[in-house]
């Protein structure tokens, strides 16, 4: 055990979040998927173990990204982008057509299929953090540095939001951020956000699930006149939220996850409120919180440029990614497919969250053992002089 805890690097509170979050989806998944496994005619358990599999694995990814040295992943970022972009578009027209929307993509022999958006997500913010790191002496220059950037982001956002928009909208605003941090200017930010403006409204009026987009936003905004069949969701939610007051009802006793569509995905936050209580509710919110706040010091120690954005961006995704499904799951928002990150049932969703934290955890190794050196090296000459 002490082997093991020395060879796994980076900041601790960040090993104890990923732990903690794992154990609250072990027992959220095996509440919430009981009405999914009477549906396959599947035990429950045989259900959990699938997860579990893809919980470890995550760990196991997880741990292989954070001993790589993060440097490394500048040059992984050209070979993931030019991946990236062909199989968004594969995916838009073969991709597989599950709930309306053209999302994943199947892996050959494994039964399992993943979201190319996934994907999107880690290749173009590892893109954008060496790009801008790289073009810090010239970062003004429109030709060289900023309509490579704004092409790469517009490019991806529309490629994403064509199936969806959520994601394609979380992404793009991180983008943003990493933008903003990354020293462009102003006005090049602003013009950045009028494309992809001009490319939102061309996607709510023009795009394949253009009537999807706009019901759930005259359904968000007004649910007294909005058909009981497209807030059955949200209403179901409401209701769980309600059922779990302060305490809640105990783990395994929600009644709504019966009724609820996404229990295990989608709504599990609500799940784990009628379960665990307000309390509950709040301290998976705390959780989060307190992830975000250990990235910010992780960002504001790094000594590289590349790794203070890598990290930014990282970390800005999963927390971004979580408050949007806790928000929807209490009403702040509509309806999305956006998962709880390394809470909710996923397969390769989970894969991929680890890989972003093993990416964080390989920056913070950057802080962290240079120290050890110096620390050493005082040792050594105290040694000398003794």
């Amino acid at each position: 055990m002490n082997r093991l805890l020395d060879n796994t690097k980076g900041d601790r509170w960040i090993w104890l979040i990923v732990i903690l979050l794992s154990a609250i989806s072990l027992l959220a998944v095996y509440s919430s998927t009981s009405t999914l496994a009477f549906k396959k005619g599947v035990g429950v358990e045989s259900i959990l173990m699938k997860h579990l599999a893809m919980v470890v694995g995550g760990i196991v990814l997880m741990y292989i990204s954070h001993k790589l040295d993060y440097r490394y992943y500048a040059g992984i970022s050209k070979l993931l982008m030019i991946i990236t972009i062909p199989l968004l578009f594969y995916t838009l027209v073969f991709g597989m057509h599950i709930n309306n929307a053209n999302r994943w993509i199947p892996i050959p022999g494994t039964g399992l299929s993943f979201q190319t958006s996934d994907l999107a997500k880690l290749a173009l913010i590892t893109y954008l953090a060496r790009t801008l790191s790289r073009k810090q002496e010239n970062i003004k220059n429109v030709k060289e540095s900023f309509i490579p950037i704004m092409g790469t982001v517009c490019l991806v956002f529309v490629l994403i939001a064509l199936a969806n928009l959520s994601t394609a909208l979380m992404l793009f605003g991180v983008s943003i951020l990493l933008l903003i941090i990354g020293r462009i200017s102003i006005k090049q930010i602003a013009i950045t956000c009028l494309a992809g403006g001009v490319l939102f409204i061309g996607v709510i009026f023009l795009g394949p699930r253009r009537h999807v987009y706009r019901n759930r936003m005259e359904t968000y905004l007004h649910p007294d006149k909005a058909n009981p069949d497209k807030s059955f969701q949200s209403d179901h939610a409401k209701m769980a939220i309600a059922n779990g007051g302060i305490f809640g009802k105990g783990i395994g006793h929600s009644e709504q996850k019966n009724f609820l569509p996404e229990a295990f995905s989608d709504e599990i936050y609500a799940v784990i409120i009628e379960e665990y209580g307000l309390l509950g509710g709040i301290a998976l919110v705390g959780i989060y919180l307190f992830l975000l706040y250990r990235c910010i010091k992780i960002v504001t120690r790094a000594p590289k440029a590349f790794g203070a954005l890598l990290a930014a961006g990282l970390s800005f995704s999963l927390t971004i990614q979580a408050f949007a499904n806790m928000a929807v799951a209490v009403g702040l928002g509509p309806v999305t497919g956006v998962p709880l990150p390394l809470v909710s049932m996923g397969g390769t969703s989970i894969l991929f969250t680890s890989v972003a934290f093993g990416i964080i955890l390989s920056v913070s190794r950057d802080i962290d053992e240079p120290k050890k050196v110096v620390v050493g090296e005082i040792r050594e000459v105290e040694l000398a002089t003794a």
